[in-house]
């Protein structure tokens, strides 16, 4: 399946890299989105450097099987770019199974898509999510129809398993 993971810098170096390995070892193909391609990004922690393979201008959700949200800083800023919060809206509205880790649930507030779906996030952003209507537990992993979501690298193992599970691989 070919997966669309939307970054910009200063994403969480853990929350990126291990799903990304994991994904692509079992036969994904994640192309890394950004504002323009084959930029530069680094990792908050300076541990992981990618480049974005592709410019948001130049892709289309219906291109892609998944979408992988990972976090740190990098939801933050891309969530004041409306082609990106358009993609993560259309997968969304079309059920598409949609990956986010930490505050990668930022962009699905953005895109005003929580509402009555059950998730968590990172801490600070469950008080976000619960007053945008979104039913916020606190656990490793939460599954809800197309949508998986975790809260902290910690939780990465459990991330990947849901996810790979809802992926079908």
């Amino acid at each position: 399946m070919k997966i669309a993971c939307l970054l910009a810098a200063d994403f969480e170096d853990s929350e990126f890299q291990e799903p990304y390995e994991k994904f692509q070892l079992t036969g994904h193909v994640v192309t890394v989105i950004g504002r323009r391609a084959g930029q530069e990004l680094s990792g908050k922690k300076g541990t992981v450097t990618t480049h974005t393979d592709r410019a948001i201008g130049e892709v289309r959700p219906e291109d892609f099987g998944a979408l992988f949200l990972p976090g740190g800083y990098s939801p933050d800023q891309l969530r004041s770019d409306e082609q990106m919060v358009g993609f993560v809206r259309d997968f969304m509205d079309r059920e598409m199974p949609v990956l986010a880790i930490c505050h990668g649930p930022q962009l699905l507030l953005t895109a005003q898509r929580v509402s009555g779906r059950r998730m968590t996030a990172w801490k600070t952003v469950q008080g976000d999510l619960r007053e945008a209507g979104a039913d916020v537990v606190d656990e490793p992993a939460v599954v809800d129809r197309n949508l998986v979501t975790s809260r902290q690298p910690e939780d990465i193992p459990q991330f990947v398993a849901a996810s790979l599970e809802l992926l079908g691989s």
